[in-house]
């Protein structure tokens, strides 16, 4: 029951996620995402069969880091009416929602009492673990490395002779952010950062 109500959590934080850049960009004028199908919480059109599978390898593999990735939503900037504020606004919807979805089940985990029994146990605990995993992937997307959210973020805040560093990266992106999160002071970074946003959210209200 546990697993598969943490299977279920991480399908669609991912979505969700995704979800958010397409909505948000028919918001600012480019409607491709919702042309494709994927403004919707059907998780087959979202699916990639690598991206979400690795979550589950990594957390079953005691790996510190877990992360995954649906298929990119496909988005025209061109069809943008302001470019540079709707990529921010766009590439930062994703992280706003996984955050957001962190803070909304943290709030309900503070009126819920304790697990006294094996199910209500397998529910409060997958619960907790979408608080988590939700953070996890608001965090983890905000690395300044291509192709996540965070390197297009830095790209339109940086004057162009900068930025274009960053966009020349792209080739490279996977390579690069799988060395880092190797790297143990990176993931010591990472955990410290996630940590105080979850005992922040955690707070007792009283």
């Amino acid at each position: 029951m546990y697993y598969i109500l943490i299977a279920f959590i991480l399908l669609y934080s991912i979505i969700l996620h995704e979800l958010a850049h397409g909505w948000v960009a028919e918001k600012m004028g480019d409607g491709t995402a919702r042309m494709y199908g994927r403004i919707t919480l059907n998780p087959i059109p979202h699916l990639d069969l690598f991206g979400t599978l690795l979550p589950v390898l990594l957390l079953l593999g005691g790996s510190p880091i877990i992360f995954g990735w649906a298929k990119p939503v496909p988005i025209n900037p061109y069809n943008f009416s302001d470019y540079k504020k709707a990529t921010i606004y766009v590439s930062a919807a994703g992280v706003v929602t996984n955050l957001f979805a962190a803070w909304l089940l943290a709030s309900v985990l503070k009126f819920l009492p304790m697990p006294t029994n094996s199910l209500y146990a397998a529910v409060y605990y997958a619960l907790n673990f979408a608080v988590r995993i939700n953070i996890v992937l608001a965090i983890f997307n905000l690395i300044p490395i291509p192709p996540l959210d965070g390197s297009r973020i830095l790209s339109m805040l940086l004057p162009y002779e900068y930025s274009q560093y960053i966009e020349r990266l792209e080739p490279f992106g996977f390579f690069i952010l799988i060395l880092i999160l190797m790297f143990p002071p990176t993931q010591a970074i990472l955990w410290a950062i996630i940590s105080f946003i979850y005992n922040l959210m955690m707070m007792p209200l009283f």
